[in-house]
Order: structure tokens, then sequence, then C-alpha cells
């Protein structure tokens, strides 16, 4: 028998979580069935359970590849001569995740929702939420280290901000349309200019 190379398997393997992706976005995580992942990927039953045992295997592996990709981001930053600031990481982390994963904007959206019906789902959610969290409280700690944060600050509760800015921003991409990243850099840029030392003009009557 002729032995499969990793490329191909990790090809199948991309084949199915983005054809399983596609019908998640489509029809709700509830709303598909395994029998609609071996229709839209064009591939037998036995070619998909070889990778993936269930549908709350295939939404792990796709938290996983987005945890894997903005763990990526995130290391770049830390281990920059000059940590990025915000706007410059969450940027990019979203930007990486759309160019190597291309999940639908619609597909988050699905998932947020079916995770209040299925605990299994709810779990490896707030696992991928709380690894997020924990990135950016990172960060926040390499601010205060670098003297460009105070360090009463608590880094987990900016983390959460943070985390929630880039929730806010997939679920406006899903019900709006395409909105370019700049909007994010562009956003938080203008939310740092915030200084006591340029009070608003005075009103006029």
């Amino acid at each position: 028998m002729a032995r499969v190379s990793p490329e191909h398997l990790e090809a199948r393997r991309r084949q199915i979580r983005q054809g399983a992706a596609r019908c998640f976005a489509r029809n709700g995580f509830h709303g598909t069935s395994m029998q609609d992942v071996f229709k839209e990927t064009g591939l037998s039953s036995g070619a998909v359970y070889r990778y993936f045992p269930s549908k709350e295997a295939i939404i792990a592996d796709l938290a996983g590849g987005v945890l894997d990709t903005v763990r990526g981001a995130f290391d770049d930053a830390l281990s920059s001569p000059r940590v990025p600031f915000p706007d410059e990481i969450l940027a990019d982390a979203l930007e990486r995740v759309e160019s190597v994963l291309g999940f639908p904007p619609p597909l988050v959206v699905q998932v947020w929702a079916e995770a209040f019906r299925d605990e299994k789902l709810a779990e490896v959610l707030r696992d991928l939420l709380g690894s997020l969290i924990g990135a950016w409280s990172r960060v926040v700690v390499a601010y205060q280290e670098k003297g460009m944060m105070s360090r009463d600050v608590e880094p987990e509760a900016v983390g959460r901000v943070l985390a929630a800015c880039a929730q806010g921003f997939i679920l406006q991409r899903a019900l709006l349309g395409h909105l370019d990243f700049d909007v994010v850099r562009a956003g938080l840029r203008g939310l740092m200019s915030i200084s006591p030392s340029h009070p608003p003009p005075p009103s006029h009557p």
C-alpha cells in the first residue's frame, strides 16, 4: 500500500475543514449534519471520519487553527525589539486568520450562537477565548515593563477589552459585509490618542 505523505494528509484535513466551515456558516452548527459535510467536500464518510469523528471534532480543529495563527502573531509581537501597539497586533492577527484559514465571517457568529446549546462546543470556545485573553495579558505586561502603560492597570481587564474588540469587529464583518482591517487600526489608534493634555474645545451656545 502506497504511503500517504504528510502534505497530502494536511491537504485533506484542510479540505474537510473548509467544507465544514461553509456548511456551518450557511446552515448553522446545529443545522449541519455530517452527511452535509460529506456532500460539501465530495468525500466519502470513511474519508471524513478518518480525520474527524464528529462535528465537535471539526470545530475543535477549526478553533485550534485560529489559536495557532493568532498565537503566532502575538509571539512575533512579543519577540520584537519594539512591542507593537494594540492596533498593530490586533489588525495583524485578524489578517493572518483570514489569509491562512479563510473562514467565512458568518461562521464565527453561528458557532458562538450554538455554544449556548452545546456544552462541548462552549468548552472549546471558552478555552480559545481564555487563551486569547492570556495572550493579550502578556502583551500588557510587556507594555508595563517597558514603561508604556501604568503598572496599576490590571492586564486581564485590558486583555478582555481587546479580545472583545476582535469579537465585535468579526460580528460587524458578518452582518455588514466586508470591512477593511485598516478600520481596526484607525479606530484603536484614535482611542489611544486621547490625552488629558488635549481637552475638548469649548462648546458654543
